[in-house]
């Protein structure tokens, strides 16, 4: 029962941070203005801070990149 808890509740993180993740790359691309550079700056500091996956972080790399 505990681990069952504990796993929801790593879950729940989980999502939050995907959440934050996917309002941060929303925000990235209303911001046309936004230097490319800061964006990916931007998002390297989301995966530094664990907001972001290896994965998500080349995605979102990938995006700035090819609005270049």
């Amino acid at each position: 029962m505990i681990g069952h808890v504990a796993g929801l509740s790593a879950r729940r993180r989980m999502e939050s941070v995907q959440k934050q993740a996917q309002a941060q790359q929303a925000q990235a691309r209303a911001s046309a203005k936004t230097d490319p550079m800061q964006e990916i700056a931007k998002s390297g500091d989301l995966k530094s801070k664990g907001l972001l996956t290896e994965e998500e972080f080349h995605k979102m790399k990938a995006n700035v990149l090819a609005k270049m």
